[in-house]
């Protein structure tokens, strides 16, 4: 936090005070207090918040005192206390819940995203809006979650696995590359688009030393270009949201204005702040936009022409790879006749891509895949090894224990911070070959019995030292 009023930058404070009038101070304050801590419980690892509560409650609050306490705007959130360490603790890497400061959750809750739809989040790493909009979808329809900077979209692809998404495919494009290729496709949009930072101050000190005058107008004129390139991609009657981390009406209100003077077929249906001095979390813009159906008839031209050609693509791609997936598929589905209750194509309604010897499942609304820097591809199902399939870690972390044949329960914390180690844990001595490892019911990764003891098959890049 900053220690005193002076610690902010001058011109930055004069503009405060020009904005706020009489409340400029009180909003001065509010930085050199303790900032707030949140998490996200997770939809998809839970069937109820009620099941979550009661769970949470006899575990991390019975053995280790966390408390949490619900964040109003946000019905999977929760503040809690900055003594805590829930990054720490296996439910952290089974998905159970995403850390996420809480006014950065309200975004998501403003686009509405529901289960079927078809919606692009353009600036999405490192994962918390992704994972949120997915939680709401329930794993039907599709999420395309895209990010320019290809480490970071590496992140976001590990935080989609972490949470047990199965129907967003990651890509790493600029977003000039994604209105040519997704035309009036999306249903709703979320642009949290990137700023200047300057609401969270308080939450990363770091962002006062690089915050400037110059800076807040590069990342207005680049928040312009995103927008722009998203109404592209709506679909007439579609929802585009827009969010920033940042006060500068530069980033904001000026943008949507705008924004709207440009792109007379948008409607402005809300927009609001978020300040630091006056709800718990630090401060955000957001604004909802509707496309209106004026541009109706060209938008529907414009699809049949795009399914067209996509569906030429999709055709010759699938002629080509035809033999190659195929066999693939087929050593999925005897892994999945051994190891498996469900039929997963059947449940996700996607269908299977390979890149090099990895099977996908790619929700069935996605358009072709060439031409674009795919990070994942919906689903990660396995590797295609002589003679074998390897299950993925992202089908462990999508599966309930219910849907495995073998399911081997670590109940004690110790147990599953082993397992997350890398190290061997024991079994039944009657359960052999590939069983779901989990904690408190919560997937964790693969593992392969044999003789009561189970040979650890977490990813090594993600084992942990705690």
């Amino acid at each position: 936090m900053i220690k005193e009023k002076t610690d902010l930058p001058e011109a930055f404070c004069q503009r405060m005070r020009g904005l706020l009038g009489d409340e400029a101070e009180e909003f001065f304050a509010s930085y050199t207090k303790e900032r707030t801590y949140g998490l996200r419980y997770n939809p998809l690892k839970f069937k109820t918040k009620h099941e979550f509560e009661e769970k949470f409650e006899e575990k991390l609050y019975k053995e280790l005192g966390y408390l949490l306490s619900p964040v109003s705007w946000c019905a999977e959130g929760y503040y809690y206390d900055g003594q805590m360490q829930p990054g720490r603790h296996p439910w952290h890497e089974a998905g159970a819940y995403y850390i996420q400061e809480p006014s950065a959750m309200s975004a998501v809750e403003l686009l509405g995203a529901m289960p079927g739809e078809i919606i692009c989040d353009l600036c999405a790493a490192p994962g918390g809006k992704t994972t949120q909009i997915a939680g709401k979808m329930q794993g039907q329809g599709l999420l395309v979650s895209n990010e320019f900077y290809s480490s970071r979209a590496k992140a976001l692809a590990q935080n989609v696995e972490r949470l047990g998404v199965a129907n967003a495919v990651v890509l790493n494009e600029p977003t000039g590359h994604l209105a040519e290729v997704f035309p009036q496709f999306f249903d709703r949009i979320l642009v949290d688009a990137p700023c200047s930072g300057e609401g969270m101050f308080r939450k990363e000190p770091q962002a006062v030393q690089e915050w400037s005058l110059d800076n807040v107008a590069l990342c207005a004129g680049r928040q312009q270009d995103i927008l722009g390139h998203a109404a592209k991609m709506l679909k007439p009657k579609g929802v585009l949201v827009y969010s920033t981390c940042t006060f500068a009406p530069e980033e904001n209100e000026q943008n949507i204005c705008r924004f709207l003077e440009m792109h007379p077929e948008f409607s402005l249906d809300k927009s609001c702040r978020l300040w630091p001095h006056k709800l718990r979390g630090e401060g955000h813009f957001l604004a909802r936009l509707k496309k209106n159906a004026l541009a109706d008839e060209e938008g529907k031209v414009s699809e049949d022409n795009m399914a067209g050609k996509q569906m030429q693509k999709r055709r010759a791609f699938r002629n080509k790879e035809n033999v190659r997936v195929e066999t693939a598929a087929a050593g999925f589905r005897k892994f999945q006749e051994e190891a498996l209750r469900i039929d997963l194509q059947e449940k996700l309604c996607g269908r299977h891509v390979l890149f090099a010897d990895e099977l996908y499942l790619l929700p069935e609304q996605m358009i072709a895949l060439s031409g674009l820097k795919v990070v994942r591809a919906g689903l990660h199902l396995g590797t295609c090894k002589k003679n074998r399939f390897e299950p993925a870690h992202a089908l462990a972390m999508y599966l309930q224990p219910e849907e495995a044949k073998q399911c081997i329960d670590l109940a004690a914390s110790s147990e599953a911070v082993r397992y997350l180690h890398g190290e061997t844990v024991s079994c039944d001595s009657e359960l052999k070959g590939w069983a779901l490892v989990c904690v408190d019911g919560l997937s964790l990764g693969w593992g392969k019995a044999h003789s009561g003891i189970v040979k650890n098959h977490y990813p090594k890049g993600l084992r942990i030292c705690y």
